[in-house]
């Protein structure tokens, strides 16, 4: 959270973290962090969930009196039943040498998430310059709710979301065989990698 709050204070969007909020940890399931040679987080990302109401979904209460609200609502709400997460502050170190690949990596991650969190769908928000990214993984874009300059007027912000059974389809062929990589080493390193992992502590 620390490196998420530096790097989203360097474009002056801190407040779309609600650091304050979040940071005693009781909001987050799970974390993914990457880390050099020297053990310096270089890229993270946090997700919060499963959600049993689409109210407790931030994405779509951060959507409240926009154009598109009630489709957001509804696209949410139909995924509830099978089981919805939520992606949030991914960022990588502004002056990472290999910054494209920590980006491709972020977005590999919130596929693994839903993997290791038992769920079906993973939902969240991202601004269109960063939509290659998200859809390099498989990440579908809601274009008919129309962009919301969220966090302030300098963004343009689309919600997005992952389908567990179909990401494979959307997703690049390189994002594909990393994904398919990096399974095959949760699953040697005895991490029991499941589409039924219903918490994160379990992996403990």
């Amino acid at each position: 959270m620390d490196g998420a709050l530096e790097v989203y204070r360097q474009f002056g969007t801190e407040d779309a973290l609600e650091y304050d909020d979040v940071i005693d940890g009781r909001s987050t399931t799970l974390f993914g962090i990457a880390l050099d040679a020297d053990g310096r987080a270089m890229a993270g990302m946090r997700v919060s969930g499963p959600y049993k109401h689409v109210d407790e979904v931030h994405a779509v209460a951060s959507w409240a009196g926009l154009p598109g609200e009630d489709a957001f609502r509804r696209l949410v709400a139909d995924q509830i039943p099978e089981g919805v997460i939520e992606g949030k502050a991914g960022w990588t170190v502004r002056d990472a040498e290999h910054r494209s690949v920590l980006a491709d990596w972020i977005a590999r991650a919130y596929v693994h998430s839903m993997a290791l969190l038992g769920v079906r769908y993973e939902v969240g928000v991202a601004p269109e310059h960063a939509l290659r990214c998200y859809r390099s993984s498989g990440a579908n874009v809601a274009w008919w709710i129309p962009a919301s300059s969220y966090p302030d007027d300098r963004y343009r912000t689309v919600p997005v979301w992952y389908d567990l059974q179909n990401y494979r389809s959307v997703a690049t062929e390189s994002q594909v065989r990393l994904m398919d990589a990096e399974y095959s080493e949760f699953m040697a390193g005895g991490h029991g990698l499941s589409t039924r992992w219903s918490r994160s502590e379990e992996l403990a």
